[in-house]
């Protein structure tokens, strides 16, 4: 299909336990182009990138690196041969300096001792060649998560990579960030460099890419030139069906006032913050990385200090010191790192659905666990988490539905006000919609909902009024018909 291809994978097949999770896929990687890889969680996205570096090997097919057979081969070796990874996850050892972890495996020796000059010397050479300015020098643990990044491309370019794979490489990067690895990824196109691209954000994929496959339930679908697909040919692509409206509206007459904060401040981190949220109102905050939105919502939890400030739940004055304080006055927070703070990975669904909850399923310390199977069953069903069942360890499912589980932990313990910090983050499409419609039955049950996203058509499209942060400041609140994306940019940015 094209000229100039440096990566061809030619039939590829893989099974695990019978199951057959790709099926017969044949792709070709141009030099230095961006070829989008695309599909919802499970399509096998992540299984042929492993058998692309080694990590895995196919049952069937092959994997040619310009015209030189490597499938079969280990990890070091095809990593020697040109292709890199930079995974979602930064893999680095936080200890080592910048140098250090660039070099990681391949460090020059002089009389059995590392030659620290040598690599620190190369790796200012390939940094200011980035155009990035971080010292070799310096450990990785001091180091901001988007400079780390970098950092993982400087490692991939010192193997001389002729294919770097980027998996999610903005889910933690601001806008300012995006447009400095875009910048890079440019200049690697330049270099005859092919990246495979793999993102959930539509907006990303149609600046970045020309190429995009599209892979559903381990079958190739698609490739097309990205100038020949919109967002709805996509998404109908990666799902098998149209999505007609990707912000489902569901119109809810508006009730009471649930929640109110007047004057809220935390010192050096946001301050003078007043704002309502009534029932079956979704109230959306919106402003650059480093506003202060997802540190009003952690203080609204219970999980950060308040200086100032008073929080009314149904006009009642309340104290919130902890998270167990914010849980008995009905407020649920569901964090942006789920992993960390929202699931317990190796325990199962229904341990984790109920683990705010236990002492509703205890009597005098022992568990009725007939009773907490019959609670955590109607969340499940509810929300129509995709598993084998409750027994299911949660580290086994799928990004959209750990974060399933982890909003049914948070209703388990019955809230009025529910905080949503970048519910969709790292999660396909098809999981999104979901999510969206089950923030519209949140809204027909009455609850006030305070909704965090990093994605203004996400925040336009949910929210019933938007307010508007920066550096730690309110600056606006807007109605749903006054807002837009440049008025929330111009209000974000001052």
């Amino acid at each position: 299909m094209f000229k100039n291809n440096i990566l061809i994978l030619n039939n590829i097949s893989k099974s695990f336990s019978g199951i057959k999770v790709l099926e017969d896929i044949s792709l070709q990687i141009e030099k230095g182009k961006v070829h989008a890889l695309m599909g919802e969680n499970g399509a096998g996205k992540s299984t042929l990138m492993k058998i692309l570096v080694g990590l895995l090997q196919p049952d069937e097919g092959e994997v040619l690196l310009e015209g030189e057979l490597i499938s079969g081969h280990s990890v070091h070796t095809i990593l020697g041969k040109g292709i890199a990874m930079i995974h979602q996850e930064i893999l680095m050892v936080p200890d080592l300096s910048v140098a250090q972890n660039i070099f990681l495996g391949k460090e020059s020796q002089k009389f059995s001792w590392l030659n620290e000059s040598e690599i620190n010397t190369k790796s200012k050479r390939i940094l200011a060649d980035l155009k990035l300015d971080i010292s070799p020098k310096i450990k990785i643990k001091n180091l901001s998560i988007a400079d780390r990044q970098m950092v993982e491309i400087a490692k991939a370019i010192s193997n001389n990579a002729k294919v770097i794979i980027m998996d999610e490489p903005t889910s933690a990067l601001s806008d300012t960030e995006v447009k400095i690895l875009f910048g890079i990824i440019e200049n690697l196109k330049n270099q005859g460099v092919a990246i495979i691209y793999i993102s959930h954000k539509m907006d990303e994929i149609f600046k970045i890419a020309d190429t995009i496959t599209v892979l559903r339930d381990g079958k190739l679908i698609s490739t097309q030139k990205a100038e020949e697909l919109d967002n709805q040919a996509l998404i109908k692509l990666m799902v098998g069906r149209e999505i007609s409206e990707l912000f489902p509206v569901t119109k809810i007459e508006v009730g009471k006032t649930l929640f109110l904060i007047k004057n809220l401040a935390r010192k050096n981190v946001f301050s003078e913050v007043n704002f309502e949220v009534k029932a079956g109102e979704v109230l959306g905050l919106a402003g650059l990385v480093g506003a202060g939105r997802s540190e009003i919502a952690r203080a609204i939890a219970g999980l950060d200090k308040i200086d100032t400030g008073t929080i009314e739940i149904e006009g009642i004055e309340t104290q919130i010191k902890s998270p167990s304080d914010a849980i008995k006055l009905g407020i649920g927070f569901v964090s942006e790192d789920r992993k960390a703070l929202g699931f317990i990975p190796q325990m199962s669904i229904k341990d984790n659905i109920s683990l705010s909850s236990f002492e509703k399923f205890s009597k005098i310390g022992f568990l009725n666990t007939e009773e907490q199977t019959k609670a955590t069953e109607l969340v499940y069903n509810d929300l129509k988490v995709k598993a084998s069942g409750l027994n299911q360890k949660v580290i086994n499912l799928s990004g959209g539905n750990q974060q399933k589980v982890v909003i049914g932990k948070v209703l388990m313990s019955n809230p009025k006000v529910i905080i949503l910090d970048e519910p969709t983050r790292g999660i396909d499409v098809g999981a999104k919609f979901e999510i969206y419609k089950l923030i519209n039955t949140l809204k027909a049950k009455g609850l006030a909902i305070i909704l965090i996203s990093s994605e203004l058509p996400e925040i336009l499209g949910l929210s019933d009024r938007i307010l508007v942060l920066s550096k730690g400041k309110q600056k606006a609140i807007l109605s749903k018909s006054e807002a837009s994306q440049e008025k929330i940019m111009q209000y974000a940015v001052h």
